[in-house]
Parts: C-alpha cells; sequence; structure tokens
C-alpha cells in the first residue's frame, strides 16, 4: 500500500506542476511543453532524484493515451476547406519537406559515424513537428495571409508524412536486422500503414454520425473518450500505427460531423492532465551520460534537422514558385518538435530497446532546445513575411 500511495502523491504533484508551467508558460516566452520537460529532468533520476520510480508498463500505457489523443486532434485540422485553399501548396511543400529532412538527417548521421540503425531511426523521427506551438504562435501574432494558412496545413500533414517515413525507416531497420525477410518487412509496413487508415476511417465514419446527437457535457465527453481510447486500444490490438489511426479518425469526424467541432473540444478538455505527465516522465527520462555518449549524434541531428527543414522548405516553395524570402521563413517557422517525435522515440524504445536507449536521450534532448528556440522562429518567420499583426512585408 506503501508504494501505491507514494505513486498516486507523485501523480497529484505533477498534476499541479502542469498547473504552474500553465501559468509560467503565460507569463514567459517559454511553452509550456518546454517547462515540463525541463520540470521532468530535474526531478528524475539525472536531477534531484525526486519522482519515484514509475513502472514502464504505466508509462507506455499513460504515453500511448497522451499520443493517440494528439493524433485525434492533429485530425481535427485537416479540414478539406482549407485543403481546397491551398492543399495543392501544403501537399507539395509538405512532402518536400518530410523527404528532404528524413534523407538529409539519416544519410548525415551516418556520415558521422553514427550506426546505420539509428542514423535511419532518427532521420524518420527528424520531419515531426509541433502543430500546437506552431498554432499558438500564429493565434498569438495575429498572422493572416497564404503563408499562415500554409503553415498551419504543412504541421499537421507533416506529422502524417513524417509517420509514414519512420514506420518505413523502422520497417528497414527490422530488416537490416534480420528479424524478418523482405516480403515479410513490406508487408508489416503495409498492413501497419495500410491498417491504421482503414482502421481509423471505420471508426471515424461511426463518429461522425454520432457527433451532434449526444448532449454537451459528460455524456459527450464519455463519447469522445471512448472513441479515441477504442481506436487506441485496437490500434495496439491489431499492430497499427495507433497516432496515424487516431489522426485518421480525427480527419474523417471533421469532415463529416454535422457539428464536427463537439468531439474534438471534448478531448482538449481532458487531454492536458494526460500530456503533463507525458511531458514530465519524457522529461524524467532524459539521462545525462546517455546524451554525453551519443555526443556527435545528438549534435548532428539538431544541426542537419535545421538544414532539412531549410532545404526542404526552399526547394517546396521553389516548386510551388513561392518568393525566394518565403522560402527560406518556411523553414524556420517548422522548427518546433514536441508529442509525435517524443512518441516515435518511445516506439522505438518498445519495439528495439537496444538502440531506443540511444535515440530517448537524442530526441528528448533536442524537443527541449527545438521547444524552446523553434516557436521564436515561427513568431518572427510570420513578422518578417508581414502577416503578423502591424509587421511590414518582406517579399527579398
Amino acid at each position: 500500500m506503501q508504494e501505491i500511495a507514494i505513486v498516486i502523491i507523485a501523480l497529484g504533484g505533477l498534476m499541479l506542476l502542469g498547473l504552474v508551467t500553465d501559468l509560467l508558460g503565460r507569463h514567459t516566452p517559454l511553452p509550456r511543453v518546454t517547462l515540463l520537460l525541463a520540470f521532468g529532468f530535474i526531478i528524475g533520476p539525472s536531477g534531484i532524484a525526486l519522482l519515484p520510480e514509475i513502472e514502464p508498463q504505466l508509462f507506455n500505457l499513460l504515453s500511448s493515451i497522451a499520443l493517440v489523443m494528439i493524433g485525434f486532434l492533429i485530425g481535427g485540422t485537416l479540414t478539406l476547406s482549407s485543403l481546397k485553399h491551398h492543399g495543392g501548396r501544403v501537399l507539395t511543400v509538405s512532402t518536400t519537406m518530410v523527404i528532404v529532412t528524413a534523407a538529409i538527417v539519416a544519410f548525415g548521421l551516418m556520415l558521422l559515424g553514427v550506426p546505420v540503425e539509428v542514423a535511419l531511426l532518427l532521420g524518420g523521427i527528424a520531419p515531426a513537428t509541433d502543430p500546437a506551438a506552431t498554432a499558438d504562435v500564429v493565434h498569438e501574432t495575429k498572422a493572416k495571409g497564404p503563408f499562415s494558412e500554409t503553415l498551419i496545413g504543412i504541421v499537421a500533414l507533416d506529422d502524417a508524412g513524417g509517420l509514414i517515413a519512420f514506420i518505413l525507416m523502422l520497417a528497414t531497420v527490422h530488416l537490416i536486422n534480420g528479424d524478418a525477410g523482405i516480403a515479410a518487412v513490406l508487408l508489416g509496413g503495409l498492413w501497419e500503414l495500410g491498417g491504421a487508415l482503414i482502421l481509423g476511417t471505420l471508426l471515424g465514419i461511426p463518429m461522425a454520425y454520432l457527433s451532434g446527437r449526444v448532449s454537451a457535457g459528460e455524456p459527450l465527453q464519455a463519447e469522445a473518450l471512448g472513441m479515441v481510447f477504442l481506436c487506441g486500444g485496437l490500434a495496439l490490438w491489431l499492430e497499427v500505427s495507433f497516432i496515424l489511426a487516431a489522426m485518421v479518425m480525427g480527419a474523417v469526424v471533421t469532415n463529416l460531423a454535422r457539428h464536427h467541432r463537439r468531439p474534438f473540444h471534448a478531448i482538449e478538455g481532458i487531454e492536458w492532465p494526460f500530456l503533463v505527465l507525458f511531458f514530465v516522465l519524457a522529461g524524467a527520462s532524459l539521462q545525462i551520460d546517455a546524451l554525453w555518449l551519443a555526443g556527435m549524434g545528438f549534435v548532428g541531428y539538431l544541426v542537419l534537422r535545421v538544414l532539412g527543414r531549410l532545404l526542404g522548405a526552399w526547394l517546396g516553395g521553389a516548386i510551388c514558385r513561392d518568393e525566394p524570402a518565403q522560402r527560406w521563413w518556411m523553414g524556420l517557422a517548422m522548427l518546433p518538435q514536441a508529442g509525435v517525435a517524443l512518441g516515435m522515440a518511445l516506439v522505438a524504445m518498445q519495439r528495439l530497446p537496444s538502440l531506443g536507449e540511444i535515440i530517448v536521450p537524442v530526441v528528448v534532448g533536442a524537443t527541449v532546445i527545438f521547444e524552446l528556440v523553434g516557436p521564436v522562429f515561427t513568431r518572427l518567420a510570420l513578422r518578417r513575411v508581414g502577416e503578423a499583426e502591424g509587421t511590414f512585408r518582406v517579399s527579398k
């Protein structure tokens, strides 16, 4: 009973910690995610070791719940109306950025001497962004125009594209390790992607039909939460990508439901406590010794991801014939990276524990840095292209 009491006390303390970070985030330039990761590191094993040891199964449960909610909310941003206005540009720039970023990070790390398997997985994780932080900056600056609208569309598609890239890289690593034959790896990757698309669609259609038929309040929250949990559980049971399945379900609901925003508001109302636990525990998992051992791999990941963002955005903008200045600023605006990247790293640890011990410290450390400086560059980019309130447009 004492162990249970300690865990419950710790969970209560972490919830209150989330409240403190929310207040600090409103009065400081630091995003809440950065504060949670930092606090988690401070109270974790590498800090003052105040946080009691959490069972891996509990951490996996909490992280899965948080990430399936994130996936659902990301899917809710993929409306047909927004894609009709900037769909071609969004798809082109997003696809280009995903491919270029993954390739530059993966091959660049290989040239730096990082093991091939680790380089491939980090390459698959690198394209992931942070839609929440980006949307917050756009809302804060009251930015309006094609650049900001394209930016919001790209960060949503980037996570979907990043998931696909990560799954393909994961399948390639399994092939390199000899875990299965080529046919089995290809079928496994196809099932993980295709199965997630099918599952998300099959659950999204009835959820869209039910949305708006249940009165607002607790019944609606139970409906939304039940469907999101059902999607995540079935995806894990069927061994398909639960983040992608939730994302597809969210996209189906937002485009088919009569009152399409209600279930997303219900999830937003309960999501934060799970995110608090997820990010704090992720920060606590950061081990300085492991990060120090990663050395050049960590520094290389930071530099190569920035380079991939810049070159990918420039190439995608060139294909769409965007102005040169906007091509560079789009890359800088896409630097934030948070929940989905951490989720991929944790999936890598679950599937390949020996590699995960290297990948998780790198991704957690990089997330802290990108969440610290990324929103600043996003704000700067919106101002330099002239779409933030009270700024002048730069065309050269």
